[in-house]
């Protein structure tokens, strides 16, 4: 069953219904679903799917030659391989079809790879001939870095040439747990701080059985698929895995400033600098600014907290990497008995925190909230910080947000902490609260912000199923 995608796959639909010709550029990490997506796509549709392979380029042309012909193009009748790469790209114009000529290339790198040339081939028939035509190309890679620079940067053949480029990233969590419908709450939200959004990983559980079983039979079994997903991925993106591991590690242990980083690998500073880099370019990590930060702060290398994105990554490096020797030994049992079931509410409350801004992300895409937000995330001074602001253009209304998850309810104490971390520069500025709790609220808290008295105003405060509606 294929789940979510609705604004990947409309954005391509509505390209296809587009007049003249479509060259679209869609990458993405890997197993982040995009030949699902493209599949998806591409059902009820005359079409050719080709998906490059790591050959030379004389076996590439062959296999792309032998896809193209078997859809009946008129050079079937006289030929079984396109001579040359030429020949064989502008076949795209003769396929059959009642719509648009649909060719899909997925992993378009590995077909460069070995032949360079591609690109400005392509270019060449694309301002000849093609983009005046009823087709519709689609390029595909999951070498992120190699697309951006090789294929979209300004020097490059194809530049300019892309009708559409559609960079695919994770899931949200309300995409995220329709995987899990057989869940409760709080067993989708534990699976998807596990997992997060990318559709591989997330169809690895079986909300038939507890997540506990999930957790032992799917991580930190050796053998199973994601308990060695992370190795894998780290041997195809990047060389030094060794060191890559021991940065991540660092950073998975809670050291999350540069310097912080550095005294725990004791990597020297501007080797550090550059590997924190390349991860940042494959999604694993992002260095994060309070929201009130502008571009002069965020250019200072020195300020900034740097953050592992990919949950699962973060799962594997808090608890399967650290144990990796006696689960090798068969001890999953132990491993989560003694060191993942105690620590996965306190792993699980900082992803809380993305799920409540995705929610006011939904929120204020609908004009549920009080003003229209344009920058979200935290908030963090030498004293306190926030977990959630959201502000506006022109930083004259604020919203604040906290999320606890904990197993008590949040009592006036913790509500009048939140009410004086904050104070805005501008006078008239408005400040509005909200509040999300797994374990809701006081009653004393919830009549004081009913009672809207004693300056417990614009407060708004969210519960679990409150997070779902």
């Amino acid at each position: 069953m294929f789940i979510g995608r609705e604004n990947e796959l409309n954005f391509l639909e509505n390209k296809y219904l587009s007049q003249g010709g479509q060259l679209i550029v869609m990458y993405g990490r890997r197993r982040v679903g995009k030949t699902e997506t493209l599949r998806k796509f591409c059902e009820g549709k005359s079409h050719v799917f080709y998906s490059c392979t790591e050959c030379t380029d004389e076996q590439q042309l062959k296999a792309f030659s032998s896809r193209m012909l078997m859809a009946n193009v008129p050079a079937a009748k006289y030929i079984r391989e396109f001579s040359d790469w030429e020949q064989a790209l502008a076949c795209v114009s003769e396929l059959p079809a009642e719509g648009k000529k649909l060719l899909v290339i997925d992993e378009f790198p590995y077909m460069i790879k070995n032949n360079a040339s591609i690109p400005s081939i392509l270019q060449k028939l694309w301002d000849e001939k093609l983009k005046d035509e009823n087709v519709m190309i689609i390029l595909c890679g999951s070498a992120m870095s190699f697309i951006e620079n090789e294929i979209l940067a300004e020097k490059n053949p194809l530049y300019g040439r892309a009708t559409g480029i559609l960079k695919m990233s994770e899931m949200n969590f309300y995409e995220a747990i329709q995987f899990f419908p057989h869940y409760s709450l709080l067993d989708q939200i534990h699976a998807y701080a596990i997992l997060g959004g990318i559709p591989h990983y997330l169809k690895q559980f079986d909300d038939e059985q507890s997540l506990e079983e999930n957790i032992k039979a799917n991580i930190l079994q050796r053998g199973s698929i994601l308990y060695s997903e992370v190795e894998f991925l780290m041997r195809q993106e990047l060389r030094e895995t060794t060191v890559y591991n021991t940065i991540i590690g660092a950073v998975a242990l809670g050291n999350t400033k540069l310097n912080d980083i550095y005294q725990k690998t004791q990597i020297e500073k501007s080797k550090l600098a550059v590997y924190l880099k390349n991860l940042m370019s494959l999604g694993i990590i992002e260095r994060e600014f309070p929201v009130s930060d502008g571009l002069k702060n965020q250019a200072n290398i020195q300020r900034g907290l740097y953050r592992i994105t990919d949950q699962f990554f973060r799962f594997w490096y808090a608890f399967v990497f650290p144990n990796i020797s006696e689960l090798e030994a068969g001890d999953m049992d132990g491993i989560y008995t003694h060191v993942v079931k105690n620590s996965l509410d306190q792993f699980t409350s900082g992803i809380f925190e993305l799920i409540c801004r995705e929610y006011l992300r939904r929120q204020n895409r609908q004009g549920k909230l009080p003003f229209r937000f344009t920058k979200i995330g935290r908030w963090w001074n030498k004293t306190d910080e926030l977990d959630i602001m959201a502000t506006d253009l022109e930083m004259t209304n604020f919203l604040i947000g906290e999320c606890k998850f904990k197993n008590s309810v949040i009592n006036l104490q913790d509500l009048n902490k939140m009410l004086g971390k904050f104070k805005p520069g501008k006078q008239t500025a408005k400040v509005y609260y909200y509040l999300f709790s797994k374990s809701g609220f006081s009653e004393e808290v919830i009549n004081a912000v009913e009672g809207q008295k004693n300056g417990y105003k614009n407060i708004r405060l969210v519960t679990l199923e409150q997070l779902m509606e």
